[in-house]
């Protein structure tokens, strides 16, 4: 299991009338957390893409504990649970004052520009991961 945490500074624009952040805004707190992971590992979206393969989300899920105001600061922990195989399944905590106020799930396909279809990770990625998985 490889587990990434990303420091986020709630912003105005994020919440809505009711001064609470709006739902979809934690999709975008995914997406930080997610990418920040993958860069922990030595492997960027920008590499990824420039070699012709990209990760489209194909399953997203998110169950909302508490609310987040503007200005709270909060961690987003993106968990990978299991090796990549062509999907790849991130889990997500939001976590504020050391508690988990929303929980969610991605799922991404890795997908190959130019054959038009799903393909493996690339390789430098599981490298990355395997010291991770590997069993003692």
């Amino acid at each position: 299991m490889y587990s990434h945490a990303t420091q986020i500074k709630v912003r105005y624009g994020e919440t809505d009338k009711m001064g609470v952040v709006y739902h979809s805004h934690y999709i975008e707190y995914y997406e930080v957390a997610r990418t920040e992971c993958m860069r922990s590992l030595g492997f960027t979206y920008r590499a990824m893409e420039e070699s012709g393969i990209i990760l489209p989300v194909t399953k997203v899920e998110s169950k909302y504990k508490d609310s987040l105001y503007y200005d709270d600061d909060i961690q987003v922990k993106a968990t990978i649970q299991e090796m990549p195989g062509v999907k790849i399944k991130f889990y997500y905590d939001v976590i504020k004052d050391e508690k988990v106020v929303n929980e969610g799930f991605t799922e991404l396909v890795f997908y190959d520009v130019n054959k038009k279809r799903p393909c493996k990770p690339p390789q430098l990625l599981l490298d990355s991961l395997k010291p991770y998985f590997s069993k003692n």
